[in-house]
């Protein structure tokens, strides 16, 4: 019979050091261009949604259900059988850190923002407008240099929460099943969650799923922002007024705190019309400041890794004590 690995320090370090360990990984390797485990996990639940999809919410939650429950519950099995064998801590810990690099998104995000920068730098339009559909759904057609900026500073904002931030936090307080399942959810709601003809009933439940799911990350994404204003030459009292001003007027229960906590810091205006393949959004504008500019893209880029270094930081922290407030519990 295998023993179960008695809870001591190494045991204790396996989580926040696997964090940091897959966020060094990202660093350096970013997302492989093929065969990365999020689109293997896509395609599986794309192939699912066309035996799957009906017009109904019951179907499409059930949907949610099977793909994110499945992802847990198999991340949580593996978890569990290493953690009752001898000396388990390596394969833990390579197990951790394979699965935060795999979920991370934080350094293709940021090397999107400086393709599109140096593009816009450049004066190369058609090359600038290429690249916004891996940031973004808007028709990169009707925008010029400093729409593009815009877009893009928004959705480096967003994501810093989606793709950075939130699966820390996850990974934090639920370990390797909580990383896998986030960005099951997160996946899900890319793939089905937007309000399409064809999703608008299926993919109601996978995107509420992704809300609830990024509901403490965003805000915290707001409040890092707001604390790493500086970086950027930006003042935390603007950022903070425009997070509690604005934070809530944006459509999305989430995407408003970033994009309004990054208006503030970088001192723009975020928000406005947006087109999408036949569909156009007005939307409340974020912060006081000036319209973005091309300058703006790359201080977007560096205020997302000081959030990102801020988050790794409260996520190691919340991830150390994890262990002993689970002793606690059971005390």
């Amino acid at each position: 019979m295998l023993a179960r690995a008695r809870p001591g320090v190494s045991a204790a370090l396996v989580l926040p050091a696997g964090l940091l360990l897959g966020t060094v990984v990202d660093r350096v390797l970013a997302d492989p261009r093929r065969g990365h485990p999020v689109a293997l996990f896509g395609s599986a639940a794309g192939a699912l949604e066309r035996r799957a999809w009906a017009p109904s919410r019951a179907r499409g939650a059930a949907y949610a259900l099977a793909c994110v429950g499945s992802t847990y519950a198999g991340a949580r099995a593996l978890d569990r059988v290493l953690g009752r064998m001898p000396a388990s801590a390596p394969l833990r810990l390579a197990l951790t850190a394979a699965a935060t690099w795999a979920v991370l998104g934080g350094t293709t995000l940021r090397r999107e923002a400086a393709a599109m920068s140096d593009a816009l730098r450049a004066g190369d339009l058609a090359a600038a407008r290429a690249r916004l559909p891996h940031l973004c759904g808007r028709d990169p057609s009707v925008l010029d240099a400093d729409g593009l900026a815009r877009a893009t500073v928004e959705s480096v904002a967003e994501n810093t929460s989606d793709a950075v931030v939130a699966p820390l936090v996850w990974g934090a307080v639920a370990g390797v099943p909580g990383l896998l399942a986030y960005r099951a959810a997160n996946t899900l709601d890319a793939m089905v969650g937007h309000r399409t003809l064809r999703h608008e009933r299926f993919g109601w439940a996978s995107a509420r799923l992704d809300d609830v799911a990024n509901l403490a990350p965003a805000r915290l994404t707001g409040l890092l922002a707001v604390c790493a204003a500086p970086v950027v030459g930006g003042s935390p009292r603007a950022a903070w007024r425009a997070l509690r001003r604005d934070g809530a007027a944006h459509p999305s229960p989430n995407a408003g705190r970033c994009e309004a906590a990054f208006a503030g810091a970088l001192g723009v205006r975020l928000g406005g019309r947006n087109v999408y393949a036949g569909r156009v959004e007005d939307r409340p504008e974020l912060g006081d400041g000036r319209a973005p500019e091309v300058t703006d893209v790359a201080r977007a880029a560096r205020l997302s890794l000081a959030v990102e270094r801020s988050a790794l930081a409260v996520a190691l922290l919340l991830a150390a004590a994890r262990p002993y407030a689970r002793l606690r519990a059971r005390a």
